[in-house]
């Protein structure tokens, strides 16, 4: 029972694999097949697995299942002994079945076959008949056609001859132009006309050589080109370098003739101006009015020596040949070497310009050494923007502006350095106007200036140095020579004359008859036209600085508020700090002060006659300077007296012929420096800080308080600290002072024997001093030791 069931279960799972197998594509069966463990090797062996890999005995682990499920079937070729057997009995049945159909269907088919093979016999027999026929056919054409070839041939050999006869000609005809050329290149080779021999290689290379390439000749003249080459770019290199020496010899000499040009436009245009502002009743001059005459001579001078220069003015190309140049780009721009060229080029020039911008170490000396150093770097720019404009890249903007950029930087550098040397304000000046004329003129060509404009500020301000150098010295002397008294006049002339020189206006005075003195002393009407005429001074470096009216108004104040409050009031306490000057001087001083700060309006409506801007503009400068004079004059001569006065009172304490001294005659000295102490706190001059004042007495109040307090433990046992309350008390001071009031009370207690216990307190307090007078002198003998 149990066999029947195991059959039972066992066929329909025999049936579906037949399906599969039936089903499946023939590469495929193999994984479809579940074969026996016999046959697993075999199934290995189509996988490429090597048999060692598995055993039965080995177990589930590397068991066939690692190849799938395909390769086992337990339950057939396993569990059930006659599983194979009926497996492949079923396999014989169904491939039976499968013969059979396969028979059917040829049995099918047979019979067209068989047609198909009789008809094939019958047409055998007109095919070898119609063999026959093409073979004789053949025969005859053949025997027909041997006269024909022969007469071919005949021809054919001629049209060869033909042929080659053409094809000699062509080729001679080809080979004629070719020579024509290179001989035309050796003819301008030796007439040194270098680029149209480049030209003509050129058009060899490009145009005929391809013809001929095949023939010797043409390979000979082929390989002898490129030395050709090789020679004309020397040749044009030497040329290049003794260009670029001719230009270098030659930059001053094109640079003073671009300055010069320059300077004549510019001279031009001001004589214009200047008559345009007279058509306008305006002036910018240094005069208040400028008469309209004088103008049309200047402007009719300025147009004859237009005429008369006109003839005279040179160009670049009047002075340098840049044939060389031109020639040398052109030939490398034929040769495609454009770039080594301009490499060459550039890299020269750069040289050039470091040894133009070198400048001569006594070059600040002379106007000279400025001149020709402006003029060789005019000359070496203006030909690098002729060179810019007439040529396509051999120089460019960028390269130019960077060219020009470090140039600038240098010689910033150099000037910024030299003029720092420069001492004299009439050389300052001819270098501003250099400066000025070498910005115009390469302006002119394109080349930005304003970092030159910017150096002009740094010079203008080197520049009123200088100025306020020069008439300090100019104020020094006009103090010297004044004789610091009113100015005396005896009739009406006089008066004008000095009316004339300084603004002064006192309708009293003017009531007053001859003889009769001005309040001032000589020296302020001096003093007035000096800054008149250092107000020209400085006019005179604002002009051509591309600056507003605004702005030249603007530095002319300032530099006369610096003339003002730093010169002119540096010279005045300078003078009043010297010995020869008393209390008289003093005040003559105050009122010359007073009058030169009445005068300063008058400045500055002389200034703005000079710029035309009104005193009322929001930003216009005032003159601030002469406003300080009559404070710091008084300031300084209150200071000075309560100086004198301290140092009086000092040496009056120690002067050797005063002997002695009672305590009462220090406590009423006291009082006296104390009256003194209320006048320097009761500000009686405006200005001064804090106490500065009363320091003027701070030595004699230490020496006082501590003779007051009598507090000598202190000042011996502070002495020399820092903090010390008695730190401007002298030690050689106080015993000077000690010892004197000492022989005071030895003298008052001889005469005073009333009290006996009055003598005993006045003996003990002599001993103290006695005490002390020893401690002062062992610091004393200390510090002059020490010393």
């Amino acid at each position: 029972m149990a066999e029947n069931g195991e059959g039972l279960g066992t066929v329909p799972e025999h049936e579906r694999i037949l399906q599969e197998i039936e089903s499946t594509d023939t590469a495929c069966v193999g994984p479809t097949l579940r074969l026996p463990l016999e046959c697993v090797c075999v199934v290995w062996h189509d996988f490429h697995v090597p048999p060692t890999c598995w055993s039965p005995e080995e177990g589930a682990a590397g068991s066939p299942q690692q190849l799938g499920d395909e390769c086992t079937l337990r339950s057939v070729y396993d569990d059930q002994p006659n599983a194979h057997k009926k497996f492949m009995e079923k396999l014989d049945a169904c491939i039976r079945n499968h013969d059979k159909e396969i028979e059917k269907m040829c049995n099918f088919h047979h019979q067209g076959f068989v047609d198909a093979i009789t008809e094939l016999l019958k047409v055998r027999t007109d095919a070898e008949k119609l063999k026959v026929q093409v073979t004789d056919t053949n025969r005859k054409f053949q025997d027909a056609g041997k006269e024909v070839i022969v007469q071919t041939e005949d021809i054919i050999r001629c049209r060869i001859q033909q042929r080659n006869i053409t094809t000699v000609v062509e080729k001679l005809q080809l080979c004629l132009p070719v020579l024509e050329m290179y001989s035309k290149l050796k003819e301008q080779m030796s007439a040194k006309r270098y680029y149209s021999a480049l030209k003509t290689m050129e058009q060899l290379e490009n145009v005929y050589f391809p013809r001929v390439s095949q023939y010797r000749f043409c390979q000979l003249m082929i390989e002898n080109l490129p030395k050709l080459r090789e020679d004309i770019k020397e040749i044009s290199m030497s040329d290049l370098k003794d260009f670029l020496e001719s230009i270098r010899k030659h930059s001053d000499k094109i640079g003073e003739t671009a300055m010069k040009q320059a300077q004549q436009q510019k001279t031009f245009s001001v004589a214009l101006q200047k008559q345009n502002r007279v058509q306008f009743g305006k002036n910018m001059h240094f005069n208040d009015r400028i008469p309209e005459e004088r103008n049309e001579v200047e402007l009719k001078r300025a147009f004859e020596e237009e005429d008369e220069n006109e003839e005279e003015v040179l160009t670049v190309q009047d002075l340098v040949d840049f044939s060389p140049v031109y020639r040398c780009l052109h030939i490398y721009s034929v040769l495609g070497d454009e770039e080594t060229f301009e490499n060459y080029y550039r890299k020269q020039r750069k040289k050039q310009a470091r040894l133009v911008l070198q400048p001569q170490s006594n070059m600040h000396e002379t106007v000279d050494g400025y001149r020709r150093y402006f003029t060789q770097i005019v000359g070496f720019f203006v030909v690098e923007d002729h060179i810019l404009h007439v040529t396509q890249g051999l120089v460019t903007r960028a390269y130019t502006d960077e060219l020009w950029n470090m140039a600038l930087s240098k010689i910033i550098a150099v000037l910024r350095a030299h003029s720092s040397y420069c001492t004299d304000p009439d050389l300052v000046l001819e270098l501003k106007n250099l400066i000025v004329l070498f910005a115009d003129t390469l302006q002119g060509y394109g080349f930005p200036v304003n970092r030159l404009f910017d150096l002009l500020f740094e010079i203008r301000d080197q520049y009123n140095e200088t100025l306020l150098k020069k008439w300090a010295g100019v104020f020094r002397d006009i103090f010297e020579e004044d004789n610091y008294s009113p100015i005396p006049i005896v009739n009406e002339e006089e008066y004008k004359v000095v009316i004339s020189k300084f603004p002064f206006q006192d309708p009293d005075l003017e009531k007053q008859s001859f003889p009769k003195k001005f309040p001032m002393s000589q020296s302020v009407p001096h003093i007035y036209i000096q800054v008149k005429e250092f107000i020209y001074a400085s006019l005179k470096f604002s002009e051509s600085l591309h600056r507003s009216s605004t702005e030249i108004d603007d530095m002319l104040r300032k530099s006369t508020n610096l003339l003002l409050t730093r010169t002119l009031s540096s010279c005045l306490l300078n003078l009043i700090r010297k010995p020869h000057i008393g209390l008289t001087e003093l005040v003559q001083i105050i009122i010359n002060t007073t009058h030169l700060e009445q005068a300063c309006r008058y400045l500055e409506d002389f200034i703005t006659n000079i710029t035309n801007i009104s005193q009322e503009t929001v930003h216009t400068t005032r003159l601030y300077g002469l406003s300080t004079f009559k404070g710091k004059v008084a300031q300084t001569a209150c200071m000075s007296a309560c100086q004198h006065l301290s140092t009086s009172l000092m040496q009056m304490l120690l002067d050797s012929e005063l002997k002695q001294i009672s305590m009462g005659a220090v406590q009423q000295f006291n009082l006296d420096v104390i009256q003194c102490e209320l006048f320097a706190s009761s500000e009686p001059v405006p200005g001064f800080q804090g106490d500065t004042l009363q320091l003027a007495f701070i030595d004699l109040r230490q020496l006082l308080d501590l003779f007051m307090v009598w507090d000598w433990s202190t000042y011996l046992a502070d002495y020399g600290q820092p903090a010390s309350k008695y730190l401007r008390v002298n030690p050689n001071t106080a015993l000077t002072l000690l010892e004197k009031v000492h022989r005071g009370m030895k003298d008052t207690s001889k005469k005073n024997n009333i009290f006996a216990q009055f003598r005993k307190n006045d003996r003990d307090k002599q001993k103290l001093i006695e005490t002390v007078v020893k401690q002062l002198r062992s610091l004393v003998n200390g510090m002059s030791q020490h010393t």
